[in-house]
């Protein structure tokens, strides 16, 4: 309902509201199209995985570099007194991003450990599913952020490189899902559906700067953050994994 409110009052008066959608929108699009070979009865190889994947995280780097972190420097030295002040705000918001994200970890941790013993593979594959629609959260309140804070061609950059790496994502939660017997359609629709936080995140976090412009430099941050860590956390270690 809270969020229902925020987005009426935005409608009205936020510019940035349908781009948010949109780009949200496009993440959650993208980790449809990751299944597509599933669909198809394709295979994906390991290879091409881990390269879409790499790809994906290198534009998501670049994007949190120039499309958060600068902006989220240049907002701040407009509220505090000196560019050391500043570097520290921004340097703290980050690191909240970071807790966010370790927490978000350390709870999907916990409960792949306390399943995995006696858990069918039915049952971990779901926390598995579980944890990457989870991920997906911070990706798409980065994406909200973003399009309060900053010029759209920034916004849309850091989006689009979000979207890139949800490619692979939705690909491994519908073979996940494949590979415990269920059929190729509802693998396809869960692998998908899983991407569906991120618009609703997208507006979530354009909301939370709307209330107040005294946000944005620690929205900006955070997003920041939270990204890093999904990057150098997931994204560059799975691209690894398989030696590729």
């Amino acid at each position: 309902f809270l969020l229902y409110a925020l987005a009426a009052q935005l409608a009205l008066r936020h510019a940035h509201l349908a781009p948010a959608l949109i780009g949200g929108a496009m993440a959650a699009a993208a980790t449809a199209l990751g299944t597509v070979p599933v669909l198809l009865s394709h295979k994906f190889s390991q290879r091409s995985y881990d390269c879409f994947l790499g790809f994906g995280a290198g534009v998501m780097l670049a994007a949190t570099a120039f499309s958060l972190v600068l902006p989220a420097l240049a907002a701040a030295r407009q509220r505090v007194a000196t560019p050391m002040h500043a570097s520290l705000l921004v340097a703290f918001a980050m690191g909240l991003g970071m807790l966010l994200s370790v927490v978000l970890n350390l709870v999907v941790r916990e409960r792949v450990q306390g399943a995995a013993p006696a858990a069918s593979s039915l049952k971990r594959v779901w926390i598995f599913v579980f944890a990457v629609t989870l991920h997906n959260l911070p990706e798409g309140l980065a994406i909200g952020v973003g399009y309060a804070g900053i010029d759209l061609d920034k916004a849309n950059a850091l989006a689009a490189g979000i979207a890139i790496q949800d490619v692979p994502q939705g690909l491994v939660v519908a073979l996940a899902l494949r590979s415990v017997g269920y059929g190729r359609r509802l693998s396809v629709a869960m692998g998908a559906a899983s991407g569906l936080v991120e618009p609703v995140a997208a507006l979530a976090g354009l909301a939370l700067i709307g209330l107040s412009s005294a946000l944005l430099p620690w929205g900006l941050a955070a997003a920041a953050g939270a990204m890093l860590f999904v990057i150098v956390h997931d994204a560059i270690p799975e691209a690894h994994r398989s030696g590729n």
